[in-house]
């Protein structure tokens, strides 16, 4: 009988050698599962929060195209701009009253122009003579020393400047005092 005992003491042990490493392997392919899991849920979240990133920025380059797409065929009409300007601003009073009709006329087109690119959001930029020099709005052409003014004062406008919303399309052009300061 004792022998038979250790046989079936053997196989109880054996059994329970078994059970313990399928508990062991069992624990092992949870813990496998478990970083899995945790893995997986990992690369969700980044997935997640790059498609956010992504549809932020074709939100923002959708606005940024609504308000600047126009800043080309904008700035491709202020030449447009300067010479119906020149033209009112060098005729002389007797073409003027000779032509009236045709000076109304160029006018009234330079008047619109100005309106309908001030519908997109294109503003002038008028410096003042005797306004102080802005280098991110203007653009000195020349420096000159004009008594009774300071440095970096403006002197002459040559040609205004002009914004798209916010953004510089043209700065204005202009002559800067160079006079030492007193």
């Amino acid at each position: 009988m004792s022998e038979m005992k250790k046989d079936e003491l053997a196989e109880d042990q054996a059994l329970m050698g078994d059970e313990m490493l399928e508990a062991d392997d069992a624990q092992a392919e949870i813990e496998a599962l478990r970083a899995e899991r945790d893995d997986m849920r990992d690369r969700f979240m980044r997935a997640l929060a790059d498609a956010e990133n992504i549809r932020k920025r074709g939100e923002r380059d959708r606005r940024e195209a609504e308000q600047y797409g126009g800043s080309k065929l904008a700035r491709d009409l202020l030449p447009v701009y300067d010479n119906l300007k020149r033209a009112l601003d060098h005729a002389t009073d007797e073409q003027k009253e000779g032509a009236k009709a045709l000076f109304d006329g160029v006018e009234l087109t330079m008047k619109e122009l100005v309106s309908v690119l001030g519908k997109h959001g294109v503003q002038q930029v008028v410096p003042a003579i005797g306004e102080k020099f802005d280098p991110q709005m203007h653009q000195a052409m020349f420096e000159a020393p004009v008594p009774g003014t300071k440095a970096g004062d403006i002197i002459q406008v040559m040609t205004e400047g002009f914004l798209l919303h916010d953004r510089l399309l043209r700065p204005a052009q202009v002559g800067v005092s160079s006079m030492p300061k007193s």
